[in-house]
């Protein structure tokens, strides 16, 4: 349980860091959801309310000993594979996906909390080994992070899945596989493409590839959102059009710009000095949880701390990436910014954890 001496080793610069983002975030989704003629006008408060229950959840993250939830890593994994099916099942339908369980209060989103999920059994399953990963420990790691991968896209939600990638390569890295490894697995991956491209992708998913690749052959469908996010990033210029000042959030020129286009409303109304902002804050977050883990008293820490950050950070520079028309669009919203309650309450909770681990590390 939570030791008052432990309050003392939290660290509080990368809570305030973190809260800074999901203050910026508000503002900005505030802005682009500004106008009261419409019924996403008050996203913002919806979103205040999950950046508290956010909150709860990171300090039951930090109540018990990290080595708590390892230890009932397995439980929270098979927990979270049956919600995933039943979303499969009975989920709720919207835009084409079947992605929601309906709540009173809100709508879950299973998905989200499968990264912390996958990233405290992985921990779990490669601490327990000693040495270097065999390649049937590979196998298992990869069968663990795979299961709800796939139930994932299923849904569809290829976006989400493809988060729990660097979960499994940052943890088995870190336990040992060598580098030879991942060019095979590298190698397997580029022989895979094709036949991937043939049967798994769906139409909507190959167009997304081949607009971003040429976003002008379909400016008015598949590759307007690439387009106008381009335009949204560039209109900024060194020191923004100001707050609800933008022209393209504003004018909802940009689709969903409150949720995976958040960063292209920032680059627009706060301009360059903006964006140095948000990078500044996000990189002092991810370099802030590698310290985390390097401070580790144990493996298992380090593993744990490295699999929530993999994921992450992975996201974050996709969503950039992405808003700055440099990545084919894809469901994934930017961490700690981006409209999303489930999103929400999951990073806080994953960052729960990466503060576990520091603040424990002088415990026995």
């Amino acid at each position: 349980m939570f030791e008052r001496r432990l309050y003392h080793h939290v660290d509080w610069a990368l809570v305030i860091a973190i809260l800074a983002l999901c203050v910026l975030g508000v503002v900005m989704i505030n802005s682009t959801t500004a106008d009261p003629t419409r019924a996403t006008s008050r996203l913002y408060i919806t979103q205040l309310y999950a950046i508290v229950l956010g909150l709860f959840a990171m300090v039951f993250m930090l109540t018990l000993d990290y080595r708590t939830f390892t230890d009932k890593s397995h439980l929270i994994y098979f927990g979270m594979c049956a919600l995933l099916v039943y979303v499969m099942l009975f989920g709720m339908v919207q835009m084409g996906a079947r992605r929601w369980i309906p709540l009173k209060l809100f709508n879950l989103q299973p998905s989200e909390f499968a990264k912390v999920a996958v990233a405290l059994v992985l921990a779990k399953f490669f601490g327990e080994n000693r040495g270097t990963p065999s390649w049937a420990d590979l196998a298992v790691g990869g069968v663990l992070t795979l299961i709800p991968l796939a139930l994932i896209a299923k849904e569809p939600d290829l976006g989400t899945a493809v988060t729990l990638i660097p979960v499994f390569f940052a943890i088995a890295y870190l336990a040992g596989m060598r580098m030879r490894i991942f060019g095979l697995l590298f190698l397997c991956l580029l022989l895979a493409a094709p036949v991937a491209w043939k049967f798994a992708l769906k139409d909507y998913q190959k167009s997304r590839v081949s607009t971003f690749l040429d976003p002008s052959q379909d400016a008015k469908g598949a590759g307007y959102q690439q387009i106008q996010a381009r335009i949204t990033v560039g209109s900024g210029g060194l020191t923004g059009k100001g707050f609800k000042k933008g022209t393209q959030g504003q004018l909802r020129f940009l689709p969903v710009a409150h949720n995976d286009f958040i960063f292209s409303v920032l680059a627009e109304e706060q301009g360059f000095a903006g964006v140095l902002v948000a990078l500044g804050l996000y990189l002092f977050v991810i370099l802030r949880a590698l310290e985390a883990a390097r401070l580790a008293k144990d493996r298992l820490g380090s593993y744990l701390v490295l699999g929530v950050l993999a994921s992450f950070t992975f996201q974050v520079i996709y969503n950039i990436t992405m808003s700055a028309g440099l990545a084919p669009v894809k469901g994934l919203t930017l961490p700690l910014m981006s409209y999303g309650g489930s999103s929400m309450i999951a990073t806080l909770a994953g960052f729960g954890l990466v503060l576990n681990v520091r603040m424990r590390r002088f415990t026995n």
